[in-house]
């Protein structure tokens, strides 16, 4: 991993909060299913640093991360399952588990998003990222998913800013509505929107994906 890909990673970090009820910081808090809390937000950030040392032609983002997903891989549409199978660009396979569940979280769009990707021979020049990269879940229920509120997905907008700053030429594709607003109030304007893979959109995700490729070609 380059100097870069860290340092930017440190950055982009530093704009989230940590701490709050209802808001996971996979690379600032510790959760209970982490075989080490003390190193497991450690490495979490190292894995977002090797995925972001890349020239990236396209960033993809999500609405927010998932208990299954970046919760504990510290990468936005990557589960713990796909980091161990080694199917990750930039991220050498390992045995290494970060948390204590029987078998490694998987998360089925997860697993579209890179099977598309793969496919298209885009996984290598892709950035992936969430509208707001804080996990939100019920009261008391750290395993579960709820819909950001418009205040909290307002905390990704530092963010993303960095990231049109660093990948200037990237094509900007948001998975799914809430992405699109927010890219939309980053001033993002010529995004592409997609259907998101989950709940029944896998389909027109991918069909979204295949009609996409030909415009990347060229972009550098």
């Amino acid at each position: 991993m380059s100097v870069e890909g860290a340092q930017l990673a440190r950055e982009l970090v530093a704009t989230l909060p940590s701490g709050r009820p209802g808001l996971f910081n996979p690379w600032a808090d510790a959760c209970v299913r982490d075989i080490t809390p003390q190193t497991a937000p450690h490495e979490r950030l190292r894995r977002l640093g090797a995925h972001l040392d890349c020239a990236a032609r396209l960033i993809l983002v999500g609405e927010a991360p998932g208990y299954q997903g970046c919760r504990y891989s510290g990468i936005a549409f990557t589960s713990e399952r796909l980091v161990g199978e080694g199917v990750i660009p930039r991220l050498a396979p390992t045995s290494a588990r970060l948390t204590d569940r029987s078998k490694p979280f998987s998360e089925p769009s997860a697993t579209i998003v890179w099977g598309v990707l793969h496919d298209l021979g885009l996984a290598a020049d892709t950035v992936l990222w969430n509208a707001v990269m804080l996990h939100p879940h019920r009261p008391d229920a750290p395993q579960s998913n709820r819909t950001p509120r418009v205040d909290e997905l307002a905390l990704g907008q530092p963010a993303l800013h960095l990231l049109r700053h660093r990948f200037p030429d990237a094509r900007w594709v948001a998975v799914g509505k809430k992405a699109a607003l927010a890219l939309h109030q980053a001033g993002l304007a010529d995004h592409v929107a997609v259907r998101h893979p989950a709940n029944g959109g896998a389909t027109l995700f991918r069909e979204a994906m295949h009609a996409l490729r030909p415009s990347l070609r060229t972009r550098r």
